[in-house]
């Protein structure tokens, strides 16, 4: 079932449950989906919504943080109950092990030990944790820690 039609029959059982959190949330994830769809002339593939949906995510982070901030926890914590709900439609997040077997193999595979050339350990690594939830910040500070 496309994304869409899911978040769809989501924001209907919100209604009725009469969950305006939840509802308001899938609305935004809804909008940000139509929105992307009218802006291409291509169909909507898996990975284009799941890369909306990871923005979605990080737009949120960075949100939450900026209330903290600015001493605003309530609107902080509507920002990371947001994010919840939008992860919960992202597949499964990679484990650390995972994470640290991808980036041994993308060095032992692309022979780089510099740090000048950590976007080629980067970009090898991500391959080998494609369909999966990584967090990139995390990521490239696991990546740097390994090669310096």
């Amino acid at each position: 079932m496309p994304l869409i039609d899911q978040v769809q029959q989501d924001m209907v059982a919100a209604m009725k449950a009469r969950q305006e959190a939840r509802l308001s949330a899938l609305r935004m994830i809804k909008a940000a989906l139509m929105k992307a769809k009218a802006d291409s002339p291509a169909p909507l593939d898996d990975s284009a919504e799941m890369q909306i949906l990871k923005s979605l995510v990080k737009q949120r982070i960075d949100a939450a943080e900026a209330f903290r901030k600015a001493g605003r926890e309530e609107q902080a914590a509507k920002e990371e109950s947001e994010r919840a709900l939008i992860e919960a439609y992202l597949p499964a997040g990679a484990s650390e092990a995972e994470i640290d077997a991808a980036i041994a193999e993308a060095m032992a595979e692309t022979g780089v030990v510099s740090l000048k050339q950590m976007g080629v350990v980067m970009k090898a690594t991500q391959a080998r944790l494609k369909g999966k939830t990584v967090d990139g910040k995390a990521l490239s500070e696991k990546v740097r820690s390994k090669l310096s």
